[in-house]
């Protein structure tokens, strides 16, 4: 029983917005990707996916999988280089944000 609770009270804290990102920081730091991905997270060119309203921690797992080699895309690769896990969560924060 004790084990059960430790699991549940450890789920419900990741779960909790207190590990989220912060969306007013996040739009601070997006505008290298309001280049390819618009200013509101709608792209004007269709080979670069819509950010806005995409899943917090969606986003936040593709800059994680870019930065790590696992999705390999050169451009992306070099705009995630220098981001730190806050940065990612908080830029993910931020296209959730948007409608």
């Amino acid at each position: 029983m004790k084990k059960l609770t430790l699991a549940l009270a450890a789920t419900v804290m990741m779960a909790s917005p207190v590990f989220a990102g912060d969306a007013a920081a996040g739009k601070g730091k997006s505008m290298m990707c309001s280049a390819c991905h618009g200013a509101a997270g709608i792209s004007a060119v269709p080979t670069y996916p819509n950010l806005a309203g995409q899943k917090e921690a969606y986003t936040t797992k593709q800059l994680k999988d870019f930065k790590s080699g696992k999705r390999n895309d050169p451009t992306m690769k070099g705009m995630v280089a220098s981001l730190s896990d806050a940065d990612m969560a908080d830029l993910a924060a931020y296209y959730a944000s948007l409608k």
